[in-house]
């Protein structure tokens, strides 16, 4: 081999080391978590008006509970490729002491209830009066997913829709930490 195809090789594998190095440090963390000035505080108080019912659900009412919190819309891409991950969470978790609950994200009850009857219902849905939970949680956008601990401390963020890697591999952390 010449000088010059040992330099080739050698910048290639120096490259390759690098790459690896790159990607191995990403291994262990899910890119979708998201950073929060809230993990480790106390979530936002507030209340949402269960649709299809007359009655409130606020999260102090799911104290001791473990409680995914997901801000979505009936007119979000991402939510209706999420909620069959969120209904199967529900279903899954329900028994272990967890709650999903749904909080709706600007958008009108009608535009709701028809989003549910075409993906189905396994939680509660509510809709936040004036945003005021989405603000308390700084929702930025939608869908965001919030975990919630049996202590009523916010565990982890999700930015975007949850997907069931993350959901489970967090639900399964929470409950190994916190058994109910």
């Amino acid at each position: 081999m010449t000088r010059r195809t040992w330099l080739v090789l050698l910048v290639g594998v120096i490259v390759t080391a690098g790459a690896a190095v790159v990607f191995a440090s990403r291994f262990g963390t899910d890119p979708t978590l998201a950073p929060s000035p809230l993990i480790g505080k106390p979530a936002p108080e507030g209340a949402i008006d269960l649709v299809e019912s007359n009655e409130a659900l606020s999260l102090a009412d799911l104290r001791g509970s473990i409680v995914v919190v997901n801000f979505w819309a009936p007119w979000c891409i991402p939510c209706r490729a999420e909620h069959a991950v969120l209904v199967a969470a529900a279903e899954t978790y329900g028994p272990a002491g967890v709650e999903v609950i749904g909080v709706v994200y600007q958008s009108d009850e009608p535009a709701v209830i028809e989003f549910l009857d075409e993906f189905g219902r396994a939680y509660p849905v509510g809709m936040d009066a004036r945003s005021r939970l989405a603000i308390g949680f700084g929702v930025r956008g939608v869908p965001e997913t919030f975990f919630v601990d049996r202590d009523g401390l916010v565990y982890g963020k999700v930015t975007g829709a949850v997907d069931t890697a993350i959901i489970t591999a967090t639900l399964d952390a929470m409950l190994l930490e916190q058994p109910g």
